[in-house]
């Protein structure tokens, strides 16, 4: 790419370079902003936004020319054109040219790489096609249910102890404990994988050697199940009708986990701490008015797990934006500038609850495959965190809160967090929607208008059937408890025959079915009701309903 001042918003704004010694932080030859010396690349996108519009001229690393994408509109329309714009960087003209070194900082992310987020046409419809299908084959409730169970083992950890990092702790942990799981290489999880994985992300001096750690457990796992599949993600992408070889397979068991694990660990902590600081936000959530998923769809607003993806190659000469995009030029996703474009949200402080229009899984061919994991990962851990440790709050002021940024994301350091102690639970569990116990149905109902009263006279007091035999022969308006009490026993002689048959609910005062206030013919002298004929279905469902 080679932009020239000039031509970025008119023949009049040219910028001129500052000299070798000038103090000016982030500026680069042409007066471009250099990213990866920003303070603030929040702030800086906005004065980017103002001053060149939709899409502006940057500086990478070694003052590398590269656009960013600042619009919402612009986003999608690149990540959805591809017969423009391409993610294959062998097209780079800064790489042609030997402007991007083989050590540049960057090329782990733009370099080529035959897998199918960097692949185009036929090859890619073979790639991606394979990576579709094995995500279908996961089971989503199972997985839902592991998560849940994850989640519990993790927080069994610190319960008890009453403080935790969960950064350290919880965020960094779930996603590879439930990666490991979909992938099929349980028995790999454990503090050295998350460590390796952490450690590959930050670009240190052992990085290559977490990234070859990580990549002998896969090769590992996908020589396993090349001789014994299995249920599992890399058991049916080996399987898959496209015939991938060790090394595609490899690749793209590494760009799954690494992808998912990254994106959802960033999602996690920024959800969990948007719970803990903004305390409208927890009361949204408490009182009902929000669920757990909105909240996490939410933060895919606010605070993406991925600022910016790297990369997308223009493939003919064409223009975006109102800039002239030449053909090798290059261009940054702006996840985070494109969700808080003021075209698409005026104001940053309305909900945007049930709205998924935002930019933190791509788009287009490339859309990430494995979005739906991510969600849910996210959605039951916070869920099941906030069920477990309800008083939890920061154990901090928040601004001792701490970022690593990159040009890439933005990752919170740690989460200290305070709450009551509480004991281990048992993670296998079943769920139970009753965790109450259930009361016993009762025999027998008493139904009146006016409230029982203690007999006011020594008198015996009469049984439900006699009762509700009286009621049943008062005159109108009167109760049941207004109605005068005759003795229990009665003379065998003044017992009325019974008719032959009787509909339910006919006679007397109380329900008819079941109802202690029901005892005319057809009622039993404890009051429940024995029918002389098959009940309907509705007397039946009643009964069903009542417990009897």
């Amino acid at each position: 790419m080679t932009p020239e001042p000039q031509h970025l918003t008119g023949p009049d704004d040219r910028i001129p370079a500052p000299p070798p010694s000038c103090p000016a932080h982030g500026v680069g030859p042409g007066g471009l902003h250099r990213l990866h010396e920003a303070p603030d690349l929040g702030d800086l996108y906005e004065q980017l936004r103002d001053r060149h519009g939709p899409v502006a001229p940057v500086l990478l690393h070694d003052d590398v020319p590269m656009w960013v994408v600042l619009g919402h509109t612009e986003n999608l329309h690149m990540v959805r054109t591809p017969s423009q714009f391409t993610r294959d960087s062998r097209i780079w003209t800064p790489l042609k040219e030997g402007m991007v070194k083989p050590d540049h900082p960057l090329m782990p992310h733009i370099a080529w790489q035959p897998i199918c987020s960097h692949a185009e046409g036929d090859e890619h419809k073979r790639l991606r096609g394979a990576v579709t299908a094995a995500m279908a084959t996961i089971d989503h409730r199972g997985l839902r249910r592991h998560i849940g169970r994850a989640t519990q083992r993790l927080v069994n950890r610190f319960c008890e102890t009453g403080r935790a990092d969960l950064v350290d702790q919880f965020a960094e942990h779930l996603p590879m404990a439930v990666m490991c799981e979909v992938l099929g290489m349980p028995e790999e999880y454990g503090d050295r994988l998350v460590q390796a994985a952490r450690d590959m992300l930050k670009g240190t001096e052992t990085a290559i050697a977490s990234n070859d750690y990580i990549m002998g457990c896969l090769s590992g796992l996908a020589a396993r199940r090349r001789a014994r599949p299995e249920d599992d993600f890399t058991s049916h992408l080996i399987a898959d009708p496209a015939g991938l070889n060790d090394e595609e397979v490899g690749q793209h068991l590494r760009l799954v986990l690494i992808a998912a694990y990254e994106a959802t660990a960033n999602l996690l902590a920024n959800t969990i701490r948007r719970v803990l600081t903004d305390p409208g936000f927890r009361a949204q959530l408490n009182g009902g008015q929000m669920t757990v998923p909105e909240a996490v769809e939410q933060s895919l607003w606010d605070e993406p797990p991925f600022s910016t993806i790297f990369a997308y190659f223009a493939k003919q000469e064409t223009e975006l934006g109102g800039q002239r995009i030449r053909r090798g030029d290059g261009l940054l996703l702006g996840i985070a500038p494109g969700n808080v474009d003021p075209r698409v949200r005026p104001d940053l402080e309305a909900d945007m609850q049930g709205n998924r229009s935002h930019l933190a899984f791509s788009g287009g061919p490339h859309e990430c495959p494995g979005q739906d994991i991510g969600r849910a990962i996210a959605d039951v851990g916070v869920d099941k965190l906030l069920m477990r440790l309800p008083d939890i709050r920061l154990d901090c002021h928040e601004d001792e809160l701490r970022w690593t940024e990159s040009i890439a994301s933005q990752h919170l350091v740690e989460l200290p967090v305070r709450f009551t102690p509480r004991p281990q639970q048992d993670v296998m569990a079943q769920p139970s929607h009753t965790p109450m116990p259930v009361p016993q149905p009762r025999t027998a109902w008493e139904i009146s208008t006016v409230p029982a009263t203690p007999a006011p006279s020594p008198e015996p007091v009469p049984d439900e059937g006699a009762a509700g035999a009286t009621a049943a022969g008062a005159p109108r308006g009167r109760t049941a408890v207004e109605a005068p009490a005759r003795p229990v026993a009665a003379p065998a002689s003044a017992a009325p025959a019974a008719p032959a048959a009787r509909t339910a609910g006919t006679t007397g005062t109380g329900v008819g079915i079941g109802g202690g206030t029901d005892t005319g013919p057809g009622a039993d002298p404890g009051g429940d009701f024995v029918p002389d004929r098959p009940l309907g279905a509705w007397q039946r469902f009643l009964r069903w309903w009542r417990g009897y």
